[in-house]
């Protein structure tokens, strides 16, 4: 459990560093100003290194996730099946009633 939860941790910080490193779409959206551009609205060509990497590291989180769902609410059953359930309510403690002082009357 231990281990999967480091992992998850790596994949996601990963994750976020390799989305923050690719260029958008919209990188090349000057040289429609200054020129003709194929990548303008992206390449349409085979996938970049870091678009592997991202998609690897997608499926490396979505699988982890679902694993610590799984061991989360397989250990939350379990606890609730373990907890007894009272077969009849507690009687009432009697306590004995101590009789009170009386109280003194306001002079006039």
């Amino acid at each position: 459990m231990t281990i999967i939860i480091v992992v998850h941790i790596l994949v996601c910080v990963s994750l976020i560093l390799i989305v923050l490193l690719q260029a958008g779409k919209g990188a090349d959206m000057g040289a429609a100003f200054g020129g003709a551009s194929q990548t303008i609205f992206g390449s349409a060509g085979a996938m970049g290194f870091l678009s592997k990497l991202t998609t690897v590291a997608a499926i490396v989180f979505m699988i982890t996730s679902l694993l610590l769902t799984f061991a989360s609410t397989r250990r939350a059953s379990t606890v609730m099946k373990e907890r007894s359930v009272p077969t009849s309510p507690a009687a009432p403690s009697e306590m004995p009633v101590q009789p009170q002082a009386p109280v003194p009357e306001p002079k006039k």
